[in-house]
This record gives structure tokens, C-alpha cells and sequence, in this order.
């Protein structure tokens, strides 16, 4: 299945065609992963070093984590500082680009709360 740049069938159609890109497209293309979101909202609230979102992360592999981190700062929403010390001391936290996105993470959070609460992940 392909992804078009333009949805012709999208209710949004007008703003959409102002941009070469669709927003929606751009936007599932910043958060495509399986660990994206959960690292921005783990992000939402402190800064943290790579050791303490593996931690907040039993399941991804080292390997993946990298990579994730990497997209996510490639993509301007998370920065890297590197501190110089022995032994390296690295952080993780949100831009102001990526601090945008935490509206959009709440209102998930309350959506997944409420479809809990109706039972409906049984």
C-alpha cells in the first residue's frame, strides 16, 4: 500500500493541498515506530540518559532504542547532549519542536484511560 502526499478523499483536502506534503502523512512519518511514542512521552516530563529509558523500556533492544533515538533526533524532536566526561555522560530531552506533540501524547493518554476504564481491552 502506498502512501500518496495528497489525499484527495481527505476532509481536510484544502489545507492539505497547500503543503507538498500531507500533515497526516508527515505526521505518521515522524511517529512510525514502536517506540517513538513512548519515548516522547517518557521525555515529557525530565530529561533522561539513555540508561533510564532502557530501564523505563525492559523490552526494546539496545539496538532498537539507538535507532529510535536516533530518528527522533534526526527529526529535530528530541536533542542529544554529550557531556564530556569519563565515562560518557549522554542526556536525552524534547525540543521545542518535539514539546509540541505533548498536547497530542495527553490527549492519547486520556483516550487509553477511558477505554480502559469502559473495559474495552478485554
Amino acid at each position: 500500500m502506498q502512501i500518496t502526499n495528497h489525499h484527495e478523499q481527505c476532509h481536510m483536502n484544502e489545507q492539505c493541498l497547500r503543503y507538498e506534503k500531507c500533515p497526516m502523512v508527515l505526521v505518521q512519518e515522524l511517529l512510525a515506530g514502536k517506540w517513538k511514542i513512548l519515548i516522547l512521552w517518557y521525555l515529557s516530563y525530565n530529561t533522561l540518559r539513555f540508561s533510564d529509558i532502557k530501564r523505563l523500556l525492559p523490552q526494546v533492544t539496545q539496538k532498537m532504542l539507538t535507532q529510535q533515538l536516533r530518528s527522533l533526533e534526526e527529526d529535530k524532536l528530541i536533542y542529544r547532549k554529550v557531556y564530556p566526561v569519563v565515562p560518557p555522560k549522554v542526556e536525552y530531552g524534547l525540543t521545542e519542536v518535539g514539546k509540541g506533540i505533548l498536547p497530542i501524547l495527553k490527549l492519547m493518554h486520556g483516550f487509553g484511560s477511558s477505554y480502559l476504564k469502559a473495559g474495552l481491552d478485554k
